[in-house]
């Protein structure tokens, strides 16, 4: 390979390496930015007691908690969190997976679960898919159930698409007459 091929693929890869950077520091985008509002989910597990909270990692590869762990009992019924389609409904190395698409890029993801929906199937929000297994996860020795959030493959905070949680938004204190 020549000396300016090398340089151009090195440039390019920079340039990829630079803009996945930029993505990743920006953090998620605002609803407003989104396509569309974002979904409005419910608590896949009932009560909703967190456990573990959702930890950004640094960078994509990196340490953190994509996710959120709730407090449940081996054998709980698990609740769709939206209306959407499930995509994915087995074994991921050793823990049962189901991954729900919402449309608009959003997948939900909980583990361990034991099935009862298959790939393919329309869900509805709260209808059950499946119960909680005592397989070994997040919070090994207790059981717990993990819920991860995608929007457009990026992992996101699952307490800013609860209904009841969200993002907090300050509005105007001007023309909504409220005083000054």
């Amino acid at each position: 390979m020549s000396y300016r091929a090398r340089c151009v693929a090195r440039s390019v890869v920079l340039l990829a390496m630079a803009a996945l950077l930029a993505c990743f520091l920006a953090g998620p985008l605002p609803a407003e930015a989104r396509s569309g509002p974002g979904p409005s989910f419910r608590s896949p597990a009932e009560p909703f007691r967190a456990l573990r909270l959702f930890d950004r990692p640094e960078t994509p590869w990196g340490p953190g908690h994509r996710g959120i762990d709730l407090e449940v009992e081996v054998g709980q019924e698990v609740l769709a969190p939206g209306d959407g389609m499930v995509t994915f409904a087995g074994a991921v190395v050793d823990r049962g997976v189901v991954s729900i698409g919402h449309g608009g890029g959003w997948v939900s993801s909980l583990e361990p679960v034991s099935a009862t929906v298959s790939a393919g199937d329309q869900v509805e929000g709260g209808a059950p898919i499946g119960v909680v297994t005592d397989e070994p996860g997040h919070c090994f020795p207790d059981p717990c159930l993990h819920w991860g959030v995608r929007w457009g493959g990026d992992y996101v905070n699952p307490l800013d698409v609860l209904i009841g949680f969200g993002p907090i938004r300050l509005l105007p204190l001007t023309g909504t007459g409220s005083n000054p």
